[in-house]
């Protein structure tokens, strides 16, 4: 227990002032209801006061029914109405810088999950090796491994990297080695680093449009100009480039929220457009491991000569968010400064669990568990498919991969109005306008995830959007 006691010199009056200390505490909630206090011993060595002074307090507290005293137990602060004291300066005079506009978004953990689960972007937990994973991290939590006083490379475990330059290797044809991968939290991290170490305020950001909303929210809160970009049918539309562009951010493999992929042409137009400038391509790969039915196209990444593409991953969608990881790798000039930018912002990762996720990756058990949820997201994804192309005023999108599909809506249909709707009647599902940079020029549709849906009630759930959209 810390306690602040002021104490005048000599020993007149500290039992008061022992006494007043902890009823502003109690009083204020600082020691909760409940609370076992120290011995009368034990606080009067910390306080450097006499066990008279403490013993005097004590017993004057409980007279006045802030403690309850238990004998061989010890005193208990009792149930008090807290003060209300105000615990800041009442006038709050802090501030954001100018500029700063944004708030906290929503989170999928901050509310409890519904019985028809279909918000995008969520993977099934219940699909996860934990045992096989509870192992290995405990065995990288012992004195003896992985240096846990030292500060570590804020590139990243070593083994890590190794890892995951062999496994992009054999599961994207993605040519690299353990010194071209910078670890990171995941795809929101390796963003920042891209965008700190690459972009200055007023530089302009491309990005898709419909698109990814947390990366328009990180490029706009460093001060650069997001420029809403369309998508087609073959991808990002590069005749609507900005010219003065810095930075084009894409998601070839499965466009999010569309489902597309990009056309081998489209393709070699954007890196074609990227070369004639200076501009830089990231590339993020966010759940290309969950394909369905066709084979994946070449990254980005593979196909660049230039020396123009940064291409990102993450373990968020093929794992569990819970496990922050994340890479980007990055062409050499880029590397050092990456490096840098991980370690004057959080210095370097958790080693334990990217040393155990090293070993997962290695010892065969990451590809087991792609395999085994994978089977399980096609099941789900077909059922989905099935189930929303059969209610009236609904165009599925086609779509090969990842952990959602998206509808457009019929001319006409409000999918604002739907959403809440199916909201009330326990059935979560996105508006595809909240994904838009431009909501008005968006068009109307629903983003349904099936990642973390209960199997059995696939076709339950769905059926409620049938009145809404007849």
């Amino acid at each position: 227990m810390n306690l602040i006691v002021e104490l005048e010199p000599g020993t007149a009056g500290r039992a008061a002032a022992v006494y007043r200390a902890l009823r502003a505490a109690i009083g204020d909630g600082r020691v909760p209801s409940g609370y076992r206090l120290p011995s009368t011993r034990v606080l009067a060595a910390d306080l450097g006061v006499s066990r008279g002074s403490v013993a005097g307090a004590y017993e004057r507290l409980a007279a006045e029914g802030l403690l309850t005293t238990r004998v061989g137990a010890g005193a208990f602060v009792a149930e008090v109405p807290l003060s209300r004291r105000p615990s800041r300066a009442a006038g709050d005079p802090l501030r954001p810088r100018d500029g700063w506009t944004l708030l906290p978004a929503p989170v999928s953990g901050a509310v409890p999950a519904p019985r028809y689960d279909f918000r995008a972007g969520i993977p099934d937990a219940r699909l996860f090796p934990f045992g096989t994973w509870r192992r290995l991290v405990g065995a990288e939590l012992r004195l003896g491994a992985n240096g846990p006083g030292t500060y570590a490379d804020p590139a990243g475990h070593p083994a890590l990297r190794s890892a995951v330059a062999r496994h992009l290797g054999v599961s994207r044809s993605v040519r690299a080695s353990a010194a071209d991968l910078v670890i990171t939290n995941g795809t929101q991290h390796a963003l920042d680093l891209i965008a700190r170490v690459l972009l200055r305020p007023g530089d302009v950001a491309a990005v898709e449009d419909p698109g990814y909303p947390p990366a328009r929210r990180l490029f706009a809160s460093l001060g650069v100009r997001v420029a809403p970009v369309p998508v087609d049918a073959d991808g990002l539309v590069v005749s609507a480039l900005p010219d003065r562009a810095r930075l084009v951010y894409v998601t070839p493999s499965h466009q999010f929220p569309l489902g597309g992929a990009m056309s081998q042409a489209r393709r070699h137009e954007l890196l074609e457009w990227a070369r004639t400038r200076p501009a830089a391509i990231v590339e993020d790969d966010y759940d290309s491991e969950f394909r369905f039915s066709a084979r994946p196209l070449e990254p980005l990444s593979t196909l660049d000569r230039s020396g123009r593409v940064l291409y990102v991953g993450t373990f968020s969608k093929s794992m569990l968010p819970a496990v922050r990881t994340g890479f980007v790798l990055a062409p050499p000039g880029l590397r050092p400064a990456l490096v840098a930018a991980r370690q004057v912002g959080d210095s370097h990762g958790q080693t334990a669990v990217q040393a155990a996720l090293a070993r997962f990756i290695d010892e065969g058990w990451f590809a087991r568990h792609v395999r085994r949820a994978g089977r399980a997201y096609a099941a789900r994804h077909a059922r989905v498919v099935a189930a929303l192309t059969a209610i009236p005023g609904l165009e599925v999108l086609p779509t090969a991969a990842g952990l959602h599909v998206t509808a457009l809506l019929r001319p006409g249909l409000d999918a604002s109005r739907i959403v809440a709707a199916a909201r009330r009647d326990g059935l979560a599902l996105e508006e595809l306008a909240a994904y838009a940079g431009d909501r008005s020029q968006s068009v109307s549709g629903l983003v349904v995830g099936f990642g973390a849906v209960d199997d059995a009630l696939i076709e339950e759930g769905l059926d409620l959007l049938r009145p809404l959209t007849a």
